[in-house]
């Protein structure tokens, strides 16, 4: 791609809290920056004093919702002339949508002329939301097909949902950052080596599972007590609910950490023996597991269906134990613990596998897909209805069909 291409980056996600969807698209950025491309962030605001440099353009604002045992944004533009002046004054070739926001993204996707692409990040398939309103997809398909030239998943699950898509789809993985996440660098001082240290990360709510982890850190302690230690980074809504559970079994040695980010997050990782991810559903990727096996540490997580699909082989798979099982979590963990000569072996074979996340061979295919979703675009403009007439289309002739789905 020419170094005079313009991207805008779009995030329907506020960026004021961490998140996979923000550390993907600022991954991408960055990347792009590097290259010479011009691209932007764009994101919407959740608060007034936010401001996160003159490369990230705040538009629209987001409000806070359950979604999928987690939190999503319900983000909208207020004022409609703002998408127009950005979009004249920055002159995008290329806008690149990370998730479906209603209404915002059909609220831009309305105004551009550029080649549009969505990359899809969530695992919906346990959605309480849309098990209520299975309509909702049948909605979303709809509306891709108009006017989003291509299709990225992450993973090939989170391209599930768009089937009846008729364009240019692909599984593009998440990127890591192999500088800032690697065996070397910084680590954290109170992870003497007096004990093995187990880590968690991640927001502290039902999807990610911390309290299954704590059930089987309890079942650890008993046949290794003062000899093991849980770290837990993370803020979230279940965060006293899991502290009452820990002071009520007296597990001496959890710590809650609070939410750490930037420079300080891998060293983190650097410091710890074994890294744990209990998410029960609702994963598509892994980017948790990416970054631990990046810093060269033995992985073991729940058996998922995004954590199944990304760790792959035989190796891979040998330490993702039975959903919602914290019994086979904690034998899963027990044999690390007995045995270092595999936690090195575990911690080898991820970091070779990390090294096929690198951004820039992720920005190569992203790069590659913009190349190839131009055909799309030519195609598209000769036959594209109109936003008034795009939606008559569905809720008129195709309304008996979206209300039978639900």
């Amino acid at each position: 791609m020419s170094k005079k291409l313009r991207v805008g980056l779009i995030s329907f996600h506020n960026f004021s809290q961490p998140g996979g969807v923000k550390r993907h698209v600022l991954g991408l950025y960055q990347e792009f920056k590097k290259r010479g491309i011009y691209s932007k962030v764009i994101a919407p605001r959740r608060k007034r004093a936010e401001n996160y440099g003159k490369d990230i353009i705040l538009l629209g604002t987001s409000f806070p919702f359950p979604f999928s045992g987690s939190k999503s944004d319900f983000s909208i533009n207020f004022n409609p002339l703002a998408i127009k002046g950005l979009l004249e004054k920055e002159k995008f070739d290329i806008l690149h949508f990370h998730n479906f926001g209603f209404p915002s993204t059909l609220q831009i996707l309305e105004r551009s002329d550029a080649l549009n692409i969505l990359t899809f990040h969530a695992n919906v398939f346990h959605s309480k939301f849309l098990k209520k309103f299975p309509g909702f997809l049948y909605l979303l398909n709809k509306l891709v097909q108009w006017k989003i030239h291509g299709i990225i998943g992450v993973a090939p699950l989170t391209l599930k949902i768009f089937k009846n898509y008729k364009g240019p789809k692909i599984v593009i993985p998440n990127g890591i950052d192999l500088e800032e996440f690697n065996p070397r660098g910084a680590k954290i001082e109170k992870f003497s080596k007096d004990k093995i240290n187990l880590l968690f990360v991640g927001r502290i709510e039902e999807r990610k599972g911390l309290i299954y982890l704590l059930k089987a850190f309890k079942i650890l302690l008993e046949k290794f007590p003062n000899k093991i230690r849980l770290f837990v980074v993370g803020e979230g809504d279940l965060k006293e609910e899991c502290q009452d559970y820990v002071k009520e079994n007296n597990l001496k040695e959890v710590h809650f950490e609070g939410e750490i980010t930037g420079e300080k997050l891998p060293a983190y990782y650097r410091s710890c023996d074994i890294f744990i991810s209990p998410a029960i559903f609702g994963e598509s990727f892994g980017l948790v597991l990416l970054e631990a096996m990046a810093c060269q540490k033995p992985v073991v997580a729940f058996a998922n269906t995004g954590y199944r699909q990304f760790l792959k082989g035989k190796k891979g798979k040998r330490f993702l134990a039975k959903n919602y099982d914290f019994g086979d979590l904690a034998k899963k963990v027990e044999i690390l613990i007995k045995d270092q000569k595999l936690r090195k072996e575990m911690g080898e074979w991820g970091i070779k596998e990390a090294q096929n996340y690198s951004w820039p061979k992720i920005a190569d295919q992203v790069l590659n897909f913009y190349k190839i979703c131009q055909k799309e675009k030519r195609k598209k403009e000769e036959k594209i209805l109109p936003f008034n007439e795009i939606f008559s289309k569905i809720f008129k002739k195709d309304l008996l069909s979206w209300l039978k789905l639900r």
